[in-house]
């Protein structure tokens, strides 16, 4: 047997995390079973003691069972999990024990990622990262594709990564977004020229030490660059295809609801809110288990950008440490988005901030306010890193798409100044 791939920790020295026993994770993840899962739940016996199924099948794969509001069937009163207090941590399904850790391999090593979806990585609460790693040793014993080496990574379409090509992008990002001299937005514009710029380079005849160089040479033009390459505000194409993003990253539909309606009615409610979002009028349809239900689309459109918020520092701060963790935890390409290009895991980086931003004021608006606040973004970039690499319809060819479109006539800066 190959001899499993080293465990990389978090290069993102400041992050820190511990679970705080919120139960967020617990009232909202649909969590899918393994066989060592189900063998567990057999030996605990759990269905002849609670008198009640404790999974369900959905499209060939086993799951547990919710309860009616989202909750799983073993979340507790206090927000404990039962099978962990009865039994110990170990005993938890997989997917539970490793959340919010994401564990990705590549051809050397297998990084730790990790999920905004969690609210103490959010909050930056907790223990430091390294602590984990013994535990992350034993859970990735049950889940032995998370150590086996991947084939190479693409940087570009048809294009594979050459030698210090992934590493180089890495430092730049890393670099960009641990500057204290620079703006929330001007940040973000930034990102998504170097994005858009890496997309409309010839990549095939610039490798190795050329492309180290042509990235080295875009980055030291930042962020000086932006102030002689204005962008027009978002077109009314452009914020059509953000808040179909939006959507994108925010439908879940929850397997018991849509057992009970049948596919036919689910596909027909989903296509139903698609439109109301794309037209972008009237009052924003239910998604996310009401998360934004009740606001209308056009008073989201006259709210504030983030810069305008009296928490944009701190804003600027969560925001700058989720893309440092994404690109450094393996989370933006590869393995870990969807078997994904580097350059367009990049623009789908840019897109998921701009739908943070949107969902945030969006957030603020359904509470009576015009302008978002730090919670309003953390409440945002939860429900939106939830999707992130996790949904099959945002590694598909609609989201190709969209990104494709939003490359031209730099469309990723002009939705990014259009909330940030």
């Amino acid at each position: 047997m190959d001899r499993p791939l080293p465990i990389l920790t978090l290069g993102v020295r400041e992050q820190r995390y511990s679970c705080h026993g919120c139960g967020n994770c617990c009232k909202d993840f649909t969590v899918q079973l393994r066989a060592r899962d189900l063998e567990k739940l057999r030996v605990q016996q759990w269905e002849e003691r609670l008198g009640e199924p404790v999974t369900v099948e959905f499209r060939g794969r086993t799951w547990l069972r919710q309860r009616a509001d989202g909750a799983c069937v073993f979340l507790q009163e206090d927000g404990k999990c039962r099978i962990h207090a009865e039994f110990g941590f170990a005993e938890k399904p997989t997917a539970c024990q490793l959340f919010p850790f994401v564990l990705v391999p590549d051809p050397t090593r297998s990084r730790a990622g990790l999920s905004f979806a969690c609210q103490s990585v959010r909050e930056n609460k907790g223990a430091a990262l390294s602590t984990h790693l013994a535990e992350l040793e034993r859970m990735s014993a049950d889940i032995p594709e998370t150590r086996r080496a991947t084939d190479t990574i693409l940087l570009a379409d048809g294009l594979h990564a050459k030698s210090g090509e992934l590493a180089c992008i890495e430092s730049v990002v890393d670099m960009w977004f641990s500057r204290t001299d620079i703006t929330l937005r001007d940040r973000w514009d930034g990102f998504a020229w170097l994005c858009t710029s890496l997309a409309r380079a010839q990549l095939k005849s610039v490798r190795e030490t050329r492309f180290k160089d042509l990235l080295q040479l875009l980055a030291s033009a930042l962020p000086e660059e932006l102030h002689q390459l204005r962008v027009e505000p978002a077109s009314k194409r452009q914020l059509r295809l953000l808040r179909q993003g939006v959507f994108a990253r925010l439908e879940d539909i929850k397997i018991s609801d849509a057992i009970s309606r049948g596919r036919i009615r689910t596909v027909l409610a989903q296509l139903w809110r698609s439109s109301k979002f794309s037209r972008g009028k009237g009052e924003i349809p239910r998604v996310a288990q009401g998360f934004l239900h009740g606001v209308r689309f056009e008073v989201i459109a006259a709210s504030a950008p983030l810069s305008d918020s009296p928490d944009a520092n701190e804003i600027d701060l969560l925001l700058a440490r989720y893309a440092r963790a994404m690109v450094l935890g393996g989370r933006s390409w590869g393995a870990g988005y969807y078997g994904w290009p580097a350059v367009r895991g990049l623009q789908a980086l840019a897109l998921n901030v701009a739908c943070t931003a949107w969902v945030a004021r969006a957030r603020a608006a359904s509470q009576g306010r015009s302008i978002a606040l730090l919670c309003d973004v953390e409440d945002a970039l939860g429900r939106v890193d939830r999707a992130a690499g996790r949904a099959p319809w945002l590694g598909a060819v609609g989201e190709r798409v969209r990104l494709e479109y939003l490359r031209l006539d730099d469309g990723l800066r002009r939705i990014l100044g259009a909330s940030l």
